[in-house]
C-alpha cells in the first residue's frame, strides 16, 4: 500500500495545471473538522484540455483503479468525461476524481462554492466552502457523511462566532 501524501496528490494537479476542487473529506479536514480520512476527493473540470491534463497527471501519479488491482486498468478521456466516480489508487494513496459530487455538483457548478486555500509551502488549491460540503453532505446522506455532519456544524458555529 502506498504512503498517503495528500499534498503530493495535490502538488502533482498543480503541476499539471488541473481545474479541480477539493470536496469530502479532505475538505473538512481543511475547514478544521476533527476526522480521519483515508482518501482525497477532487471534482474536475470535464472540459476535453483538462481531461488531456489530468491523463498527464494520472500518469505522473501511476494512477490505476482500485477495484481489481492486479489488473492495473487506467482511466482514459471517455472515464473522466462522464459524470460518475473514477476510485483510484496512486504512488501517493486513493484519490477520487468524481465528475460531479452531487445532484447539482458539476465542477462549474461548484467553482461559485468554492475558496482558494493554502495547504501547503507553496501550494493554493480550491476547496469546497463548509456551507456548501454540508449542504452535499445532507443530499448524499450516505453513511459517513450522517456521521460527519455534526463535527462539520460545530465548525461552522464556532467559525461563524469568530
Amino acid at each position: 500500500m502506498p504512503e498517503l501524501s495528500y499534498l503530493g496528490v495535490l502538488r502533482t494537479l498543480v503541476r499539471h495545471n488541473v481545474d479541480f476542487i477539493v470536496v469530502g473529506g479532505i475538505a473538512a479536514v481543511l475547514h478544521g473538522a476533527p476526522i480521519i480520512t483515508r482518501d482525497i476527493d477532487v471534482v474536475h473540470s470535464r472540459t476535453p484540455e483538462n481531461i488531456a491534463r489530468t491523463l498527464s497527471a494520472l500518469q505522473d501519479l501511476d494512477a490505476y483503479y482500485r477495484l481489481h488491482p492486479e489488473r492495473r486498468l487506467r482511466p482514459d478521456a471517455s472515464h473522466l468525461s462522464s459524470p460518475g466516480h473514477q476510485l483510484l489508487s496512486t504512488r501517493f494513496g486513493p484519490v477520487d476524481f468524481l465528475g460531479t459530487a452531487s445532484r447539482d455538483g458539476s465542477y462549474e457548478q461548484l467553482m461559485p462554492h468554492s475558496i482558494e486555500m493554502e495547504v501547503g509551502e507553496n501550494l493554493t488549491v480550491r476547496v469546497l466552502n463548509l456551507e456548501k460540503l454540508i449542504a452535499i453532505k445532507e443530499e448524499i446522506r450516505g453513511e459517513k457523511d450522517l456521521v460527519m455532519l455534526p463535527q462539520l456544524r460545530r465548525v461552522l458555529v464556532e467559525r461563524n462566532r469568530t
